[in-house]
């Protein structure tokens, strides 16, 4: 007879004594252990319904692997099952487990203190879960045979335990992400046997403790994203296996030590984002095997040693926000090196290329130093290069033509110099070209109508010159275009009616010319800034509050690039390039309208009168009180109303480098949004953050309202959003300060990188599942994202997906339902159908709907909505057909290079549709789609056509 699985759960406190003192019992240990970890914990997907307490052994149970010959439990691998509830006692019975992994679920609670007592454990992985509470001080007091302890990315804090060093068997200790505090105990460097050791992202302290140089067998040591200070310990140059060194992002201060130099073996050295200073020896040529270096962003000065030209090894080299002085040294253009960032030092001197090697080049950025003479012509030597970032310095002269060579590039920025001739008419060339910036020159003459011809373009800039003539008409062929700045010059004549058609515009800036006309009309124009198109007297429009003589207002238009009113908003399969004989897709007329109509229609009086009340107003208010203080940024002593203070999210000081004057400054500035301008600076403690300014601002609710908002979703944490780190408010400015993510949005990922660069199945499912798990935590504390797309989702270094922009709709206030409209157009695509403007209900199931279409989106390689010469193309309703006629193969991004399993592409697919439905309560909830996820990645038992019916 056998008990009930809860009388078990009661009693194991009093079966635990008896059962040590019983003798061992090894079937009904096990299985006893076993079935008392299952009471615990609930099992969405039914993974451990073969866990019977009627059998007589457990090691055909689903994840439970045994010895042979004694047939006890020695594996229990339980990983990505969408598991909770707390980990249960009852696993302290399987005293022969070597391996216990439950690693990606959702457990809770407080971790056991005595899971380390096993005697056989070899490898505990908690990984990913939401464990809680402090680390009891007893975990590592009786470690026996562990040698792998990973409690990466739950929610633990308090201090590492002291006795962590009784561990010394361990090989691997990985407690990163986590919100551990407190100085590192001195027995850390008591495991002789220890390879690895990483506690990146976390809140630790205090100076390096000494005595690592008694982990002769390190490998791997990761401390990033901490709050370390004090000099590098000189012992760790004894570290000869040394393979990785990463300290970056805190505040360690001094020299290096001479004994880095003895890291031989070393492959990855990051010491960015600290206080270190003084020369950097010319030793660093010793480090042979050396393939990444990252000094950026510390307080080093004199001249870049020429030894760095001995790393054979070398592809990375970033030496970006120091003092460096000198010339660019000659060995970034003759060595293999792919990666060569400078920007921010005091360079000197003309830039010459060393021969006509560098061909590995890939990338290079010189911005924000003092260079002077031409743009080298022998440029064109590096045939590789991708990018080129010469902006902020004192170059003169004209574009040289052999730029013209450059195939590859996809970046080309030359603001902020003293250039003084025409733009060349054939600058476009350059096919892969996506970004040309040219601002703040003195570029004198026409646009050239070549320009049109440069259709890879997203972003164009042209501003702060000198620029005469007409705005080309070839300029509306851009169709990807997505910024365009031609503000500050002497252009003339009317803007071309054709940039309505340019249907991925979302920043768009003519002020101070001499333009004359009316302003182009539909969704985007209607909801311009007047600001983006002041100082040209002869300008006139709604937008402007000003009416053209004579003319009519235009009707809403809902295909950009249609030349008739009367042609049909047809769409053809996926592949329009194919012949195939497939029905057109009919584009939803209501949908668009929803979108369109309602937000001109039923808000427009509205908004001008809004806008001009509230313009008025603002006008009256004294200036904000911003103060710079020996280069930080401060509050004002006065007690103006208008002052603000910068604050802290979860307490402390915000304080800015001493850059912080350029901190809303155009040079800084990262992109553009519905919700507003994204700069990057530095903390004082030389943190790199991301700034959004608020483009709302006289439109945002109380100070304490704002406050209120911010605070609820900045307590929102999880490894997949974008940490908010602080806020500033006063009644016309609001800034919301972010973690800095360096890896780009996923939209440049999908729609602008190199096919040699393609994202992979693997990580695609891996930006779908942990973009999914970030919108279910936020749900699941009540923020509705609203503006899901895939410029708002960014990928950190490791290619980890981070939600950004999450939680802003909620800083409107409910008489400003105009705003969001008119940030439907840069969303579109991505918004529900019940979204309808006038009528604006904001809820969980949006979210859904915008995700649906991203993961369509990732999986396609295509965007949301396409706009062909005769057709519009709506993404969701060609995957369908696709789906519908078994043609998956057909509809999955050509550049995957059909490398990727059916089996999981084809759930994926569905429930992206699924998430797409235009009934808002057939969709499902975040939580469940993770679910999904997680089944379709582990779908063991679970048949497909369970997955979604």
């Amino acid at each position: 007879m056998t008990l009930p699985s809860f009388l078990v759960v009661s009693l194991l406190p009093f079966l635990l004594p008896f059962l040590a003192q019983s003798g061992p019992n090894p079937l009904n240990d096990d299985v006893l252990g076993l079935i008392v970890f299952k009471a615990d914990v609930s099992d969405p997907f039914s993974h451990l319904s073969s866990w019977n307490e009627d059998s007589d052994h457990p090691c055909n149970w689903y994840g439970v692997s045994c010895d042979l010959k004694s047939n006890r439990v020695t594996h229990l691998a339980l990983t990505n099952l969408s598991l909770s509830g707390k980990l249960s006692r009852g696993l302290l019975l399987l005293q022969y487990l070597t391996t216990l992994d439950l690693s990606r679920n959702n457990l809770t609670g407080p971790l056991q203190p005595d899971f380390l007592r096993l005697q056989n454990l070899q490898t505990l992985d908690l990984t990913a879960n939401s464990l809680s509470g402090s680390l009891p001080s007893s975990f590592f007091e009786q470690c026996r045979s562990v040698q792998s302890v990973s409690l990466a990315s739950n929610g633990l804090l308090g201090p590492i335990p002291g006795n962590v060093g009784n561990c010394l068997s361990l090989a691997s200790l990985n407690l990163s992400y986590n919100q551990f505090s407190d100085v590192l105990p001195s027995s850390l460097w008591n495991f002789v046997g220890l390879r690895s050791l990483d506690l990146s992202n976390n809140d630790l302290f205090g100076t390096i403790p000494p005595g690592m140089n008694a982990s002769i067998n390190m490998r791997v040591i990761n401390l990033r994203n901490n709050r370390f200070t004090g000099q590098l310990p000189g012992e760790i140059g004894d570290l000869a296996l040394l393979k990785s060194l990463d300290l970056s992002n805190n505040l360690l201060n001094g020299t290096l030590p001479d004994s880095i130099g003895r890291l031989a073996t070393c492959q990855y050295l990051s010491l960015s984002s600290n206080l270190f200073s003084g020369l950097v020896p010319i030793w660093i040529g010793g480090m042979r095997s050396l393939e990444s270096l990252d000094l950026s962003w510390n307080k080093f000065s004199g001249e870049i040693p020429s030894s760095i030209n001995h790393l054979q090894f070398l592809r990375e080299v970033r030496l970006s926000g120091n003092s460096f002085t000198g010339g660019v040294p000659t060995w970034v253009f003759a060595s293999g090196v792919e990666l060569v960032s400078i920007s921010d030092n005091m360079l000197n001197g003309a830039i010459e290329l060393a021969g006509k090697s560098g061909s590995a080049l890939r990338f290079l950025d010189l911005s924000g130093n003092a260079l002077s003479g031409w743009v080298p012509p022998d440029v064109s030597y590096l045939k590789n290069l991708q990018l080129l970032n010469l902006s902020r310095n004192l170059l003169s002269g004209d574009i040289p033509a052999t730029i013209g060579d450059l195939k590859l590039l996809e970046a080309l920025d030359l603001s902020s110099n003293n250039l003084n001739h025409t733009i060349p008419s054939d600058i476009c060339e350059l096919a892969s070209l996506k970004v040309l910036n040219l601002e703040k020159n003195s570029f004198y003459g026409e646009i050239p109508i070549q320009i049109g011809k440069c259709t890879s373009l997203t972003s164009l800039d042209l501003s702060e010159n000198s620029l005469t003539g007409q705005i080309p008409m070839s300029i509306s062929k851009l169709t990807k275009l997505q910024r365009l700045d031609l503000s500050q010059n002497k252009l003339t004549g009317e803007l071309p009616k054709q940039l309505s058609s340019c249907p991925q515009l979302t920043y768009f800036n003519v002020s101070h010319n001499q333009l004359t006309g009316g302003v182009p009309s539909g969704t985007f124009f209607d909801s311009l800034p007047p600001s983006s198109l002041s100082d040209n007297a002869g300008l006139c429009g709604s937008v402007l509050n000003k009416s053209c003589p004579a003319v009519m207002p235009k009707p809403i238009v809902l295909n950009p690039n249609s030349s008739s009113s009367n042609n049909p908003l047809t769409q053809p399969n996926l592949n329009p390039t194919k012949n195939l004989h497939h029905k057109k897709i009919i584009l939803s007329i209501s949908t668009l309208v929803a979108i369109g109509g309602a937000a001109i229609i039923a808000v427009g009086i509205l908004t001008i009168t809004v806008l001009n009340f509230r313009v008025r107003s603002n006008k009256s208010q004294p200036a904000t009180a911003f103060d710079l203080s020996d280069g930080y940024l401060t509050q004002s002593p006065r007690s103006d109303a208008n002052s603000g203070k910068l604050v802290r999210i979860g307490g402390g000081d915000l304080e800015f480098s001493a850059a912080g004057h350029a901190l809303l400054n155009k040079d800084c500035e990262l992109g553009r949004g519905g919700f507003g301008t994204v700069y990057k600076t530095v903390l004082r403690d030389g943190q790199p953050v991301a700034i959004k300014k608020l483009t709302v601002s006289s439109l945002v609710k109380s100070k304490d309202d704002f406050e209120r908002e911010v605070h609820s979703f900045g307590k929102v944490k999880h490894c997949n959003l974008v940490g908010l780190k602080g806020y500033y408010w006063t009644s016309s400015l609001q800034l919301l300060i972010y973690e800095y993510i360096p890896g780009g949005n996923l939209h440049k990922h999908l729609h602008e990188s190199p096919a040699s660069d393609s994202l992979s199945w693997l990580e695609r499912f891996d930006i779908i599942l942990g973009v999914a798990r970030g919108l279910a935590h936020l749900h699941r504390h009540g923020v509705v994202h609203y503006n899901i797309k895939s410029t708002n989702v960014l990928l950190d270094g490791s290619g980890e997906p981070k939600v950004a922009d999450y939680g802003l709709a909620k800083l409107l206030p409910m008489l400003d339902r105009y705003v969001l409209c008119s940030k439907i157009q840069s969303a579109l695509g991505y918004m529900a159908p019940e979204f309808a403007c006038k009528t604006v209900k904001i809820t969980e199931k949006c979210d859904v709907f915008g995700f649906g279409v991203l993961v369509m989106e990732i999986l396609t390689g295509r965007r949301p909505v396409e706009y062909l010469e005769d057709d519009v193309v709506v993404l969701g309703d060609a995957v369908r057909v696709c789906l519908e006629e078994g043609r998956v193969e057909e509809l999955m991004d050509p550049r995957l290079g059909g490398d990727f399993p059916l089996e999981e592409a084809v759930p994926v697919v569905k429930l992206g549709l699924v998430c797409t439905s235009q009934v808002p309560s057939n969709r499902p909830d975040m939580c469940e789609v993770v679910k999904i996820l997680e089944v379709v990645r582990s779908p063991q038992g679970t048949p497909e056509e369970e997955l979604l019916v």
